[in-house]
């Protein structure tokens, strides 16, 4: 599957569960680049409830496109659950939706080091007003880092959407 998107079997229940809800949903990606968003958009009546999503791969794309916080970037770095709670809140605002995913990391097959090695992927949900950000250090060539990525992000967004319903 490699230089395709990839069909994550959250996808169709996000969709779903959105749609149930009547919530929007965007996603701001980085080393994702565009596999998420994708992902959302493969699910047929995904216009309903997503309506653009953003591929801020450089960390200027990032400050210009939805205003991430250049001192985040420089304080915590790129690839930090800070910087990945800064995207998924501006690209929330931006976007003007009700939720969002956020994807920042190191695909490979180079630029990984101690802190964050090559598979090092942040990942921040946004559902309504609550956030959740977690850390992944995923295993594989670039593609599988990146389709394993997307997989992760649309299991938390639907895990957060059933968990908050049912609270």
């Amino acid at each position: 599957m490699a230089g395709s998107s990839m069909k994550c079997d959250d996808a169709s229940k996000v969709v779903e569960l959105l749609k149930k809800r009547n919530l929007s949903v965007t996603t701001v990606e980085s080393c994702t680049g565009g596999l998420l968003a994708a992902g959302i958009v493969d699910v047929p009546g995904a216009s309903a409830v997503f309506s653009r999503g953003f591929v801020t791969y450089s960390d200027d794309a990032k400050k210009e496109v939805i205003g991430v916080d250049g001192d985040i970037i420089e304080k915590y770095g790129v690839v930090s659950e800070e910087t990945a709670l800064e995207m998924v809140k501006k690209g929330a605002f931006t976007a003007k939706t009700d939720c969002a995913l956020a994807t920042t990391g190191i695909a490979g097959p180079s630029g990984g080091d101690d802190v964050n090695p090559v598979g090092t992927v942040i990942i921040a949900c946004r559902i309504l007003g609550s956030y959740e950000v977690r850390r992944f250090v995923f295993e594989g060539d670039r593609q599988e880092i990146r389709n394993l990525a997307v997989c992760e992000a649309l299991h938390m967004l639907r895990n957060g959407l059933e968990s908050e319903r049912n609270s």
